[in-house]
């Protein structure tokens, strides 16, 4: 090709920009500006500054301009990278014409050089904050000129605060170092001439495409496929809530390996051009240029936002984001959940796509398979209407395949049998024909056989899931499904969107059946080893979150959707029944558990009359398990697992025996004969006066184990000093902090105080008054992992809660500085709602107060609620991300509940003051 035929074949692709070329850089005008200020000046220095401050204004002109257009089209990536780059090859262009016409003009014969843009940079793709990767290409060894000349250009970059890449290479290094090194082979796939010698730079690119692209590249792609793992591996699922915009799964970089690899074999110059090399079908390209424009909006506004080259979406650029791309709250969302439902959206199609192509390499033989498995397989066998391509189920001949709409269906079935993935063009043809999937498909019985199937026959139905849902199969067949898919909760809660989590809780529950979770889930274990109609749980966790992301309460829409999807999956009407209430209240155990004291017996009784049968009990236990697992890798932990088998346990005795036995005397006859026996060696006299020391919520609030912890510091009480035992409840992943002392008012406030000053989260508290005037607190605390602490922090621990409790560091003044919200969590609007129950225990006032969560908080209402009087008998604790639901038991300096509605009206004023104080002290 001549140099010609390259300068038009260049034009023929001219990037679009986002305003005249003149008006983001006026080469013209620009250049005599500099000459003007060279001519005038001979000092070189003075002329290297003079340059620089002229390209600075040029630089900031072109930026605003630049961000301008693209504020004004938030989606129009394609002229927003043209045009960064545009502006980048301005300066790259004055810079070497100032350093070759004024300040080191080549001497007659030099050798020439040639500025080459590698990399990203190359490509013509630049986010505003982008590399500038250059290459400075010279016939043979570098001259002292070009030297020079490089050392000057690269200084001028720099002092225009541009992240230069550089290296300087003859074309024999190159192609050499390319050989040696992917990472250099794949800038250089992707060099284009920027400025200098251009027979040079000509003569790089034909010895590039002769001697470097030349062969099968199968090293190549298998490099650029394990960096992909690498990466992906690194950087998480494509569902992680705060995704890599270039690196993570389904992201910029995934596009551009696969547009590298087919370069490379196809030696196409646009993706373009994919289509006519058979790759991607028309419709897969639109797909292709959708997702990929898409995802360089994003990255754009990113780095504008965040005024540097940052590539993650973190919660609080996730808002800004959204907003800078004109996303509105529509129909009870919020904007950016519609934006980041788009975004998982765009990365699943990502998936598909790279899918698909990776397919075509196998078809040609380009990547290689594991020797070993090319040695031990063993040829599945598959049903008629099937035959296996490079190990994948395929479809021989379409037609026929399509002639029968529930092969559509069918061809999963198969694929979980046979333990085979499904080859990608089988998967193009099932995309390619969802319309397939009506009415008249869903109501068939075998539709509806095949379906169930696949959530319980084969033993592993989130494999079938995750791939019927990226391919759209599931939201085809349940069309109440699609709102959900690639839905976002906006909150640090769920790691998931709102189908993977789905996917996530029956993949738990396939291993809960598998036995794989028996050590961990003991309950949840022997309840299906007992036996339950497992269509009603897998369906009910199909089905629990699929009202999300409306105005309505999602359970209540949710139960309402189930009256529909339910019968249509071939559901009798006791089972629809069933799944129907489970979808309804499938957060009720999770929120007794969780946010009341399930030692208190109106507790046990309120549940077990709403749950009504030992067979829901179990239905409903089992699903609570899962969803909670299914929310995000850390959130199960021993301390839900204690509360939901205690909640369980206490819930069945009382289906079976009768509610009459869940009264306070029962429970404190049984505490009293178990701390007996776990203190054999003690007198007669002693342990009569411990048991008798105490009133009756003490004996059913507390496991054995603190009632022992608290009659020895009894025994050898020393008032002149803070009794504190700190205990590690591994069971709980908890430590339990007990505290003896002298009653007075406000001393539960106190050691709130004193832990949040420490960085202890309290998970559970309970206080109690004994009848000769000691109080007794027990709280339970996690370090800042959730874990119980490390019994080498003990000591520190107890010093501080000493210091604290002694008053020398008074807590409201200490925590001003520690009560923050950190900056990515400020995004999430979490409103405060405060509610009184007076029904929920015989004897307290319930308070609950929802609200955000922050280090000072508890204290907060604690004091708050002192400084009104209210004696606060315990405090529940129930932490949802960056939301916190605090539940006090309590009642007045009477001993009465708070019926009347004037004083709770006074009450949740107080906390709401309290509430709104420390998050403005917070913010600051």
């Amino acid at each position: 090709m001549s140099n010609q035929d390259n300068k038009s074949s260049t034009e023929a692709r001219k990037p679009r920009l986002s305003a005249a070329a003149s008006d983001i850089y006026d080469h013209e005008a620009i250049d005599a500006q500099i000459a003007q200020a060279a001519s005038a000046n001979n000092d070189p220095a003075a002329i290297r500054s003079e340059t620089v401050k002229i390209l600075q204004g040029v630089q900031k002109n072109g930026r605003s301009i630049i961000a301008e257009a693209f504020a004004k089209n938030p989606f129009d990536a394609e002229a927003m990278t043209a045009s960064y780059t545009y502006l980048t090859d301005g300066m790259v262009k004055s810079v070497l014409k100032v350093a070759t016409s004024h300040l080191h003009p080549p001497e007659k014969n030099a050798d020439p050089l040639s500025v080459i843009g590698v990399g990203g940079y190359g490509r013509g793709e630049m986010a505003p904050f982008s590399d500038v990767d250059l290459l400075f290409l010279v016939p043979a060894k570098i001259t002292p000129w070009a030297s020079s000349v490089i050392e000057t250009m690269l200084y001028m970059l720099w002092d225009l605060k541009l992240k230069v890449g550089h290296s300087s290479r003859t074309i024999r290094d190159c192609v050499q170092l390319a050989n040696e090194d992917f990472t250099i082979q794949t800038a250089l796939l992707e060099q284009r001439y920027i400025c200098g010698d251009q027979p040079l730079a000509q003569k790089l690119d034909n010895t590039l495409k002769r001697d470097l692209f030349s062969g099968s590249g199968r090293e190549f792609i298998e490099a650029k496929l394990a960096e992909r793992d690498a990466r992906h591996l690194k950087q998480g699922q494509r569902y992680v809530v705060e995704p890599n915009v270039k690196e993570g799964k389904g992201g910029l970089r995934d596009l551009q390996s696969l547009f590298w690899i087919a370069k490379y074999i196809h030696k196409v110059e646009d993706a373009g051009d994919l289509v006519d090399a058979g790759v991607f079908s028309a419709d897969e390209y639109q797909t292709f240029s959708e997702a990929e424009n898409f995802l360089w909006a994003v990255r754009g506004h990113l780095h504008l936002l965040s005024n540097r080259a940052a590539e993650q979406l973190t919660f609080d650029m996730q808002v800004s984001v959204a907003e800078a791309m004109n996303y509105e709250d529509r129909e009870g969302r919020r904007g950016v959940e519609v934006f980041m439902q788009a975004f998982f959206r765009h990365a699943t199609v990502v998936g598909d796509l790279t899918r698909i192509f990776l397919t075509k390499l196998e078809d040609m033989h380009v990547k290689s398979e594991p020797l070993l498995e090319r040695l031990f397989r063993r040829k599945p066998r598959v049903k008629k209407g099937y035959s296996v391509t490079h190990n994948r189920i395929s479809i021989p001949d379409t037609d026929t395949f399509l002639s029968d709409p529930i092969n559509l269906l069918r061809l999963f079935e198969e694929a979980l049998r046979t333990g085979m993935l499904i080859h990608p063009d089988a998967m193009r043809t099932v995309k390619a024909n969802l319309h397939l999937i009506d009415d008249k498909v869903r109501n068939t019985p075998e539709a509806q056989r095949i379906f169930l199937d696949l959530l319980l026959k084969h033993g592993n139905p989130e494999r079938a899931l995750r791939r019927m849902n990226e391919l759209g199969v599931l939201s085809a067949f349940i069309p109440e499904f699609e709102p959900i898919v690639a839905m976002m909760q906006f909150n640090m809660y769920h790691s998931y969107t709102v189908d993977e989590h789905t996917i996530q809780t029956i993949a738990n529950l396939a291993m809960i059946e598998k036995n794989e979770l028996e050590e961990e889930l003991p309950v949840a274990s022997s309840i299906l080893a007992r036996g339950v109609n497992r269509k009603i749980l897998y369906v009910a966790l199909l089905l629990h979150d699929i009202g999300k992301g409306r105005r309505e309460d999602h359970s209540v829409l949710g139960a309402q959707i189930v009256r529909k999807v339910a019968p249509r999956l071939g559901l009798k009407q006791d089972e629809v029944d069933t799944v129907e209430w489970l979808v309804r209240y499938h957060l009720l155990m999770s929120d007794m558990a969780q946010k009341r004291d399930i030692a208190d017996p109106r507790t046990v009784r309120d549940f077990a009359k709403a749950v009504q049968t030992v067979k829901r009990l179990d239905l409903l236990c089992v699903l609570t398990v899962c969803d909670i697992r299914g929310v995000g890798p850390d959130t199960w932990n021993n301390w839900k697992a204690v509360l939901i088998r205690a909640l369980y346990r206490q819930t069945e005795r009382a289906l079976e025996t009768g509610l009459e036995d869940l009264n306070r005397q029962n429970r404190g006859t049984e505490a009293k004969k178990a701390l007996r026996e776990a203190l054999p060696d003690w007198p007669k006299k002693a342990l009569k006066e411990e048991t008798s020391r105490y009133y009756d919520p003490y004996w059913q609030g507390l496991h054995v184990t603190a009632h022992v912890a608290f009659a020895k510091m009894f025994r050898d009480i020393d008032e002149s000093v803070i009794n504190i035992d700190l205990h590690p409840d591994e069971d709980r992943d908890a430590t339990r902090a007990c505290f003896v002392m002298p009653d007075h008012h406000g001393i539960f406030s106190r050691l709130t105080g004193a832990l949040a000053l420490v960085g202890a989260n309290v998970v559970d508290a309970r206080s109690y008054t004994t009848k000769d005037g000691y109080v007794t607190d027990a709280f339970w605390i996690q370090d800042a992992d959730g874990n119980a602490y490390e019994a080498s922090k003990l000591p520190r621990l107890r010093q501080m809660i000493e210091k604290t409790l002694l008053g020398e560091v008074i807590a409201r003044d200490a925590l001003k500085s520690r009560d923050k919200v950190k900056k990515r969590e400020k995004a999430f609007r979490v409103p405060t709602s405060i509610s009184f129950d007076n029904e929920g225990s015989e004897i307290y006032t319930i308070i609950e107060v929802d609200t955000r969560d922050r280090p000072g908080l508890l204290y907060d209402l604690a004091r708050t609620l002192a400084d009104m009087n209210v004696y606060i008998a315990n405090a529940v604790i129930a932490t949802y991300g960056e939301q916190v639901v605090d539940t006090f038991y309590v009642k007045d300096m009477f001993g009465l509940k708070y019926h009347s509605e004037s004083k709770q009206k006074t009450l949740e004023k107080k906390l709401r003051q309290a509430i709104t104080e420390g998050v403005e002290r917070a913010d600051h």
